[in-house]
């Protein structure tokens, strides 16, 4: 039978899979020796089977009564035992970190008997009713899923009666009273007592962590975070230690590094006198991690020995939660931390020069993600000198996010949905808030620190935060908070948050390139002193030197050209040449559409014809002795014609007296239109259709290849032929292009070599690319439309109307227009690359849809064999350094 029950001291760090990340981590400073409560993990594979069984696995049950007998036996004394009880904490634990997206119930074992035991057994009455109320309040909200608020509210109640502020402040009797009010609530929202048996408690308590692995704030952290629905999470079952035993025990947060910066040092915070989760909920205001060298130098010491170790053993910033019980300090967890992405590239860098790690290493350590993140603006500091400012909290997670002051979790999907920018405005936030912090540009907290749950979510999803801004009075009944001097921000005003500096200002702040924009740009060398940059620099010179696949970039101008050069294109993987079409020039098209004779057809292509040339001159300058692959026209009709109903409404009404363009216009309106334009007259299609158009495309890219070739210039025109479904339709195209080529050559005396390929959209184009190899010198996959026919979705009409419940049913993972589809639209790249290769081994491969720029999709590109992506200029970076750590994860290497 299969193992579902691990010990702590059976583990190690590499069984994330099986023992998820705390379970393994657990067992990994186990082995170290470190000070951790000896516990056991119970297998995601366990909850794997509950979840798809609705009951446990057969065997599982008998295995955690030998492990609980076993810890049993370490400690001395059973669970629940009522003079003296052993108590457990049971915790949620999935192999990739999800802060407080699941669950977790502390104090297992306690009941009306053990709690006196406990009471005995410390010395401390109020310790051990303190206890008991937190065990019900959390297994009542977790488990008996019960709204929190009835147990928050009556917490708040007699902090009122008592007339203090703080829970530190209640005694023994306070806490004893409100054992009795929160066995009530569950009595009346469940019409049961609450659960005694202590072992009944820790079943429950598991069943509860599996079932929290589909609850939907954990859907929703998943489905933003990308990770695989089908893991499940383990259970840890621990043996409880007190942080909340007095003044000389706390539990705290460590970070080994600043996790918002990166920056050495000591980060973290501590709180006296709480237990478990008050860290990070924000209940009360923590102190800065240094103050615990004050309050207890031997422990802060032994932490601090503990944090070097734990860096050096994972080579990484470690996360750390810890507990002090009277002067003992124990390890509750460590993982590999959470950071944002500034800190991400300098933390690399540092354990690349300090040894810790390689090359390679340092950059498959950040993300093309974080990459982007870098390039987002930043406030113009300047305008910000005299903006008016309310106040400054921490920087918990950098960026610059203006919007419009929203209270509430609700507020902030309902702007959203209306596309407006909100700033989620909380005292402190909880896992109930991850919608509106998904939704909103930004997260101010009045309460919490580096470490609360605002943060740490914040910076997993690189979202501006602002924390613990506690001169602001949070009054989110009201809809509003106030500011020092009395400054009231209502519900829709306008606020600026900094996450770099922590300021909080009033009104919309005026924002700037970033840093390392500008050094993309050539505006700011890596030599100038700004780490950042040249920790970006670093990373980026390696990502090229090791990566296989080239970056292209899509460019319609001379102007995108030039940028996305200078962000390291290293060609145009598209120029879509029906972009230059509109505007003043669409009364041409209109007059091509609606010609009648050859006489005003080739009127209306001669009036295009060079203005077509002077656009690919432009381009061919910026990208010179750079590929550069030229589109032909590949528009729907609709696109250049006016609108059928306007247009017919417009000659109804002035009836006789109509204007006889606008009669002809309607006709051809009328002729043309389509049910569907995406699947009508377009692409090659439309070449063959409108003689002439598509010649004229290619005696002007001609031209102004050679033109360039005169003025010294090195182009490198690529024609390729849109929409492609059969190799006939290529060869036709391509047999007039090739004479037309041969032609200008002729009569100029410069020949510029010119590819001819097609672009691969349409799934038969795919199926038969064996064949269409044989007329094409490229294929570049247009893989915005290839996902369109291959799913049979609309995208411009499918993506409001179903897409969300298809996220909900876990029918996408994410969607296919976001990240190219592996198994369906993948499948039909792989079968064009090897039927492709196997006709003409030296066709050149390519991407130029929207999942180009895609981080994972840049991966799928490179394990593909594709020569190429092509993406925005914006988006070059991102897959310039995505290519190079996509050929380190496979051992590839720079085989241009």
């Amino acid at each position: 039978m299969p193992k579902f029950v691990y010990d702590f001291t059976e583990g190690n760090k590499d069984l994330k899979d099986l023992l998820g990340g705390k379970g393994a981590n657990l067992a990994e400073m186990t082995n170290l020796g470190l000070p951790v409560p000896p516990g056991f993990t119970i297998t995601t594979e366990s909850c794997r089977h509950y979840l798809e069984h609705g009951t446990l696995p057969e065997g599982l049950e008998t295995e955690i009564d030998e492990h609980l007998a076993a810890l049993e036996g370490a400690m001395g004394r059973k669970l629940g035992q009522p003079d003296d009880p052993l108590l457990v904490s049971v915790r949620s634990g999935a192999k990739f970190s999800m802060p407080g997206m699941m669950e977790t119930v502390l104090n297992i074992g306690l009941n009306d008997e053990s709690v006196a035991g406990l009471a005995a057994q410390a010395g401390d009455e109020r310790f051990a009713w303190d206890s008991y109320r937190r065990l019900i309040q959390m297994f009542g909200k977790t488990v008996l899923d019960i709204d929190g608020d009835r147990f928050e509210d009556a917490l708040e109640e007699a902090k009122r009666a008592k007339g203090v502020r703080e829970d530190v402040e209640l005694e023994a009797a306070d806490f004893r009273a409100l054992v009795g009010t929160f066995k009530n609530i569950v009595k009346h929202e469940t019409g049961d007592d609450f659960p005694t048996d202590p072992r009944e408690q820790m079943r429950m308590a598991m069943l509860a962590v599996f079932q929290s692995w589909n609850a939907p704030r954990a859907i929703l952290y998943r489905r933003q975070e990308r990770i695989p629905v089908d893991l499940g999470t383990a259970v840890n079952v621990c043996a409880m230690v007190f942080g909340n035993l007095g003044m000389d025990s706390g539990t705290g947060v460590a970070f080994t590094r600043d996790p918002a910066s990166g920056h050495q040092g000591v980060y973290g915070d501590y709180l006296q006198n709480a237990q478990g989760e008050d860290v990070v909920a924000g209940i009360r205001n923590t102190v800065p991690l240094t103050e615990l060298e004050r309050i207890d130098k031997r422990s802060y010491d032994q932490l601090l020995d503990i944090m070097e170790t734990l860096e050096n053993h994972y080579r990484d910033m470690c996360d750390i939660e810890f507990t002090i019980e009277r002067g003992k300090l124990w390890m509750l967890q460590t993982r590999v931390g959470k950071r944002t992405a500034a800190a991400a590239f300098r933390i690399a860098c540092q354990l690349l020069d300090q040894g810790l790690i390689d090359a390679d290493e340092a950059a498959s350590r950040v993300t093309g993600d974080q990459l982007a993140q870098l390039m987002f603006p930043r406030f113009d500091t300047s305008a910000a000198e005299g903006a008016r400012k309310l106040t400054k909290g921490m920087n918990a997670s950098p960026g610059a996010a203006v919007g419009r002051a929203v209270f509430s979790s609700e507020a902030a999907v309902a702007a959203a949905e209306r596309g407006e920018d909100v700033i989620l405005v909380r005292r402190e936030t909880n896992p109930d808030d991850l919608a509106g912090m998904v939704a909103a540009r930004g997260v101010l907290t009045s309460r919490g620190g580096k470490t609360s749950h605002a943060a740490v979510v914040a910076r997993g999803m690189g979202k501006t935060c602002v924390c613990g801004a506690e001169e602001l009075e949070v009054d989110v009944k009201a809809g509003r908070f106030t500011a020092p001097g009395d400054v009231v921000v209502s519900e829709g005003d306008v606020i600026s948050i900094d996450g770099t500096s922590g300021l909080v200002y009033l009104g919309e702040v005026p924002v700037q390139d970033s840093p390392v924009v500008q050094y993309f740009e050539g505006r700011l060398a890596a030599s100038d002193g700004d780490e950042l940059v040249t920790a970006v620099d670093r990373v980026m010179a390696h990502a090229d030197a090791r990566a296989r696949m080239l970056v292209r970039a899509n460019a319609d101008t001379p102007e995108d050209a030039a940028r996305a050069r200078r962000f390291g294109a290293q060609g145009i993987g598209l120029c879509r040449t029906e972009h230059m079409f509109l505007g003043d020039r669409r009364q041409l098209v209109e007059k091509l559409i609606l010609a009648e004779t050859d006489e005003e057809r080739f009127a209306a292509l001669d009036a295009l014809e060079p203005l077509q040339r002077a656009d690919f001159e432009g381009i061919f300058e910026a990208m010179d002795g750079l590929p550069v692959t030229i589109r032909l026209i590949d528009p729907p009709l609709h696109e250049f014609l006016p609108d059928l109903t306007e247009l017919s409404v417009k000659v109804a009404l002035a009836g006789a007296d109509a204007d006889p363009q606008d009669r002809r216009l309607l006709e051809a309106v009328t002729r043309l239109h389509e049910q569907n334009p995406m699947l009508g007259l377009r692409g090659v299609r439309l070449g063959l259709a409108i003689p002439g158009l598509f010649m004229m495309q290619v005696k002007a890219i001609a031209e102004a290849a050679v033109a360039r070739k005169e003025a010294g210039g090195d182009p490198r025109p690529e024609i390729m032929i849109p929409l492609v479904g059969a190799v006939q339709e290529l060869e036709a195209v391509r047999e007039e292009a090739e004479g037309v080529l041969r032609h200008v050559a002729e009569s100029t005396g410069v020949a510029v070599h010119t590819l001819v390929g097609t672009m691969i959209e349409v799934p038969r184009a795919a199926l038969t690319a064996g064949q269409i190899a044989e007329s094409a010198e490229f294929f570049s996959f247009g893989t915005n439309d290839l996902t369109q026919m291959t799913w049979g979705f609309s995208r411009d009409d499918v993506e409001a109307a179903f897409f969300s419940r298809y996220l909900e049913l876990g029918i996408f993972g994410v969607s296919p227009f976001e990240t190219l589809d592996r198994d369906g639209v993948g499948r039909l790249v792989r079968i064009a690359v090897e039927e492709g290769r196997a006709t003409r081994p030296d066709l050149k491969l390519g991407i130029c849809g929207e999942h180009g720029g895609d981080p994972d999709s840049v991966h799928f590109c490179h394990e593909a064999g594709l020569d190429y992506v092509s993406c925005s200029p914006f988006r070059v970076p991102v897959a310039r350094l995505e290519a190079g750590r996509a050929a380190i994860e496979t051992g590839g290497s720079d085989s241009r």
